[in-house]
């Protein structure tokens, strides 16, 4: 598999955060005065969709490389843990999210998918059902791997502060989150939440592989 790549387009047809570049090419191609740019990392994909296109003229958005040395600094990941990941295609899109067995990528649950949902919101969805599973299987201290700095925002917060739009096509999904939040708040748990350090580790075990 290549290099994985995230797309922001400022001005398209869509707007928002891609993981497909021919999803990104069709928001663009024949579209005048299109703002679009690729980066190496989720995160900053992100971020950078909620500034301004002129924020990012010029600049460097390529994943460094890390020395052996470096990579050593994160150390290796808990591999008796559970890593939780989600896929959309398009922003909105159909949203899907799953969990595995870090050891082994064996999968544990898979849910969707959904219309019209967003990354950040499978991403969350995904822990909350990661964390729900382990404390009903009284596995308390097992960790939970996350490569979205964003979701487990939301999940110290007990809240999806999504700025998506619900209607009648993604309803069940606002009913899903709203049961999530419900849970987070009526619920307490042990387990760690980690990030997942991608450009050490390279892609989380629960990555659905199809950027």
């Amino acid at each position: 598999m290549g290099k994985t790549k995230f797309y922001v387009v400022w001005k398209g047809r869509k707007t928002g955060v891609f993981s497909s570049w021919n999803v990104c090419k069709k928001q663009i191609t024949g579209f005048e005065g299109a703002e679009y740019k690729s980066f190496a990392d989720l995160d900053e994909a992100e971020i950078a969709a909620t500034k301004k296109y002129g924020d990012y003229i010029g600049k460097n958005t390529k994943k460094p490389t890390l020395s052996s040395s470096e990579k050593e600094k994160y150390g290796s990941p808990i591999l008796e843990s559970i890593s939780v990941d989600a896929a959309c295609a398009g922003n909105p899109g159909k949203m899907e999210y799953r969990g595995v067995l870090t050891h082994n990528k064996k999968q544990i649950f898979i849910q969707g998918p959904y219309k019209k949902g967003t990354n950040n919101i499978g991403e969350f969805l995904a822990l909350v059902h990661g964390i729900a599973l382990l404390k009903n299987k009284n596995q308390h201290n097992l960790p939970i791997y996350s490569d979205s700095k964003i979701a487990m925002s939301w999940i110290r917060q007990k809240k999806c502060k999504t700025n998506l739009s619900f209607n009648k096509e993604n309803n069940d999904l606002l009913e899903l989150i709203k049961r999530a939040e419900t849970w987070l708040k009526e619920n307490t748990f042990k387990n760690p939440i980690l990030k997942w350090e991608t450009k050490a580790w390279g892609e989380i075990p629960a990555d659905f592989g199809r950027k």
